[in-house]
Parts: C-alpha cells; structure tokens; sequence
C-alpha cells in the first residue's frame, strides 16, 4: 500500500519546502512533492499540518536508554532501548559497548544479534574501547583497559557486525590496528586519548577520519601542540561525533565548531546511559554508581560526566537555536553525516529510493511520529 504524508515542511540536505508531501511505497520513498503540485493517489493519507518532515536521525554513540544499557546483555533490554529511541526520532543506531572484558564484550553482541527488529534498526555496534588511554578514562573502567588487539575485534565482528571501534591513537600498535579495521570495513575512531597531533596524523595516515565525542576526553587545542581538537577542526575530511548538550559541549564551543567544520562533518550523538528517558535519580554505567540529575549524568564518586541523558530531537533543538543556521544545513548533522562516516546506503535524506525512515516534529521540536522502512514505529 502507498503511504502519503501531505501538508508537512519537508526538509533534507540542501531542500526546505514549506509545504510539501512525501510518497512511500514498499518501505521506501518514491517522490518528493512541494505544496503546488498535484499529489500522487494513495492508499493511506496522513496529515502532516503544522509538522516536519526529516530524514530519521541515526545516533551513532548509545549505551542505553529506558533503564537498559546494552551491556546488560538482556533481550529485553535491547528491545526497550531500540523502542524508545523512537521515541526521539532515531531510526538507525549503533549500540555502543563499554571498556570490558571481551566475554562480556561477545555476550553483548551476542544479545544485539538476537534483537527482533521491532525499534530502530541495529545495522552493527560501535565498541568504545577497551584500548583506550587509562588516564583518560571519564566514566569508563580503567581496569579492563587494555592494548590494541585486532583479533580481538575480529572475533567479536564474527559474533555481530562492528561498524566503530574508538580507541586512544597513542596506544601501541593504534596505526596498524586502523590499517586492519580498515581492511574489515570498520571505521577507526579516536578518544578517551591523550594524543598529541603527530600521533593522531600516523593514524591519519592509515585511515582514521573520525573522532568520538569530540572535545570530550581527548588533548585539547594549544598553540605549541593542536592536539585531537585541532586535528579535528583542521583535516576537513574528520568526522566528528558532538554531544550538543550544552553540558559536554558549551554553546559559543558548538557554534564555533559550527563556523569552522560545518554540518556536513559533524554527527549529532547522544552519549546517552540508561537514565536517559527516565526520572533523576541513581543509576550505573559501566558498573560504577551514576547520579542523574537537572539533564546531567555524573558519577557520584568525583562528579565527571557519565555519558548523557540527552536525546536527538532535544540535541537538534540546542544546535538549532545556538547556530541560527538553516535547518536544511543542520540535518545533515541529525543523519547524513553519520551515513557518509559509516558508509550506510540509502539514509540519511528524504529522496526518491532512500529508505523511508522518517521522523515528524512538531513545532516545539517533539516527536510526532518515527517511521522506519514506511511503517510508524512511534507515535505521540
């Protein structure tokens, strides 16, 4: 059956119609039309007025949500997560791992391969760490910190796609580890790393383009040594992941990241934890206690930043308000972005033959209603 959105804003990379409709058939977009034009017949209607039509976010860095992390290793639980991340919008997601030890590690995917498809889709998982810098841990367990095994990773690939793998470019064999991620068709990515910038360049070199929650446990800009930030803001072919909080990141610090690397590279993420949908209170990540409290998430021994509770819709709304730019240039951070880093076909834009993976939202920035393949997954 055809599905037809009518009387909507429809908005994608480069397009910005202020009336328009959106034709699905068979689980994927066949035409685009603005308000002028005469619409094509279908089955089932829906009324779009006064919402906005947009690609459906992909978040590309998750733990969990809903009070779940996906290193629960429970079916429920990634059932629960992968639902309420609709709820945000989110259509495509990378359940992202923790630095543990690899038997939980495989237990996860194991779990993630079980997952009956009903939320958004899982195309693979990223694994933040557990090669990572030990005195650039954050909320992440030092004691399960170890070098760079590309075995490791292959084994767990075996297990369930792994699409990511963030890790400290610093770490003995990180060049030869990006050059074999490479090879598998992983992305390499940087963080949780004290790298100066000649040892982010070796891996460069081999094929990293991207670095994980940009800012956030990584060497900081200097003028004698740019650093994982300044590597960043000057290879224009880096990817970054930015957690728009306003906590992680502060507003003049993304809109100036704005100015500088523009939407086409920068990924909207939410780091989130299991509190994320869920009242403040205490939780855990990782196995250590987390206090979430006012929109933050920190552990309660020393108070860093465990993650977020932040959610995509509201992570547009930040950028949106704080970088006044053009809401057509914008989404391409919410899911374009993220298609082009990980090499994901047919997301991320509201075209002809692109999957019909939509996300409506009302003027306030709330999620209406979350299709995925044409078939509402969520509604308000």
């Amino acid at each position: 059956m055809r599905t037809l959105i009518v009387n909507c804003r429809v908005v994608s990379p480069g397009i910005d119609l202020a009336s328009g409709a959106v034709l699905i058939e068979n689980g994927t977009i066949s035409s685009i039309c603005d308000g002028g034009s005469p619409l094509p017949p279908a089955g089932n209607v829906i009324d779009g007025t006064g919402l906005t039509a947009m690609p459906g976010f992909v978040d590309v860095h998750c733990h969990g949500r809903n009070n779940f992390d996906f290193c629960d290793a429970s079916d429920e639980g990634v059932r629960r997560i992968a639902r309420g991340k609709l709820e945000e919008g989110v259509t495509t997601l990378l359940p992202t791992t923790l630095t543990l030890p690899e038997e939980q590690l495989r237990a996860t995917l194991e779990t993630i391969a079980r997952y009956d498809g009903s939320g958004c889709r899982l195309p693979g998982v990223h694994l933040e760490g557990p090669f990572i810098n030990v005195k650039c841990c954050g909320a992440q367990n030092p004691a399960y910190v170890r070098l760079p095994d590309a075995e490791e990773v292959r084994r767990l690939n075996a297990v369930y796609p792994v699409k990511k793998v963030s890790f400290a470019a610093e770490a003995e064999g990180a060049p030869a580890l990006t050059a074999e991620l490479c090879r598998m068709g992983i992305v390499p990515s940087c963080v949780h790393s004290a790298a100066k910038y000649g040892e982010f360049k070796r891996c460069y070199l081999e094929g990293m383009r991207n670095l994980s929650h940009f800012c956030n446990q990584m060497t900081p800009l200097h003028h004698r040594d740019i650093g994982l930030v300044g590597a960043g803001l000057l290879e224009d072919d880096v990817f970054l992941e930015f957690i728009c909080d306003k906590l992680h990141i502060c507003p003049d610090m993304i809109a100036l990241v704005f100015k500088i690397k523009g939407p086409d590279r920068i990924q909207l993420i939410s780091d989130a934890m299991r509190a994320s949908g869920m009242p403040d209170g205490e939780y855990t990540l990782g196995g250590l206690p987390v206090i979430a409290k006012d929109g933050a998430a920190r552990l309660k021994e020393g108070g860093a930043l465990a993650g977020s509770v932040l959610q995509l819709n509201v992570a547009l709304k930040n950028v949106a308000e704080i970088t006044k730019l053009p809401l057509a240039e914008l989404v391409k951070s919410t899911s374009y972005a993220q298609a082009q880093a990980l090499g994901l076909p047919g997301i991320g834009k509201l075209e002809p033959g692109f999957r019909a993976d939509i996300v409506l939202l009302d003027a306030a920035w709330k999620v209406r209603k979350t299709f995925v393949d044409g078939e509402i997954r969520f509604e308000a």
